[in-house]
């Protein structure tokens, strides 16, 4: 009897940890908070100068095709945006298909005459930035937030999401120190 006893409590111990063990498992994916998030936006700068950074994030954005739609000095605010043809690339994947789209579109309207509708793809991606700059004592901290918006080809919007890529926001920031640099120069 004391046999079964322990054989069962260690089915119940073995089958638990099996249970923690895929709980685990499940949560390896790592939302990040609010303060993570806020950490990799934000970058300290060797400098109080608000308008020389400005005028190189200003550089920096413009030379990654971004369109600057506001931009206030006193308050330390750069609002840009650019957009992304995405009817290019969706067009020349789907080439092959297109023959077979064709196809069952013409079959389609021979047996039944229903209203043809038409193709809903998505078309254009756009990338929106919210810069702020502000004085820290002798540094400027800066913080960029970057939002991407997916639109459709009839101009719906499909998705919108942050931009949280660590990654991303190291290279952009990586390129703001080049173009201070060069700022300080005079280039």
């Amino acid at each position: 009897m004391k046999a079964k006893y322990i054989i069962m409590f260690m089915f119940v111990i073995g089958l638990s940890s099996c249970t923690i063990v895929e709980y685990q498992r499940n949560t390896s994916t790592h939302q990040a908070t609010q303060l993570e998030t806020r950490e990799f936006q934000t970058r300290m700068f060797d400098t109080n100068n608000t308008k020389l950074i400005m005028k190189a994030m200003v550089n920096v954005l413009q030379d990654d095709n971004y369109i600057i739609t506001n931009a206030v000095t006193d308050l330390g605010v750069i609002m840009a945006k650019k957009e992304v043809d995405l009817g290019k690339s969706q067009k020349n994947v789907n080439n092959d298909n297109d023959f077979w789209i064709a196809f069952f579109d013409a079959l389609n309207k021979k047996g039944t005459q229903k209203p043809q509708q038409e193709r809903v793809f998505q078309k254009t991606k756009v990338v929106e930035v919210s810069i702020n700059v502000t004085d820290y004592g002798r540094q400027s901290k800066v913080r960029a937030n970057f939002q991407a918006k997916i639109l459709d080809n009839k101009g719906d919007v499909v998705e919108v999401y942050p931009v949280q890529d660590g990654k991303f926001y190291q290279d952009f920031f990586a390129k703001v120190d080049k173009a201070i640099f060069l700022q300080k120069q005079g280039l």
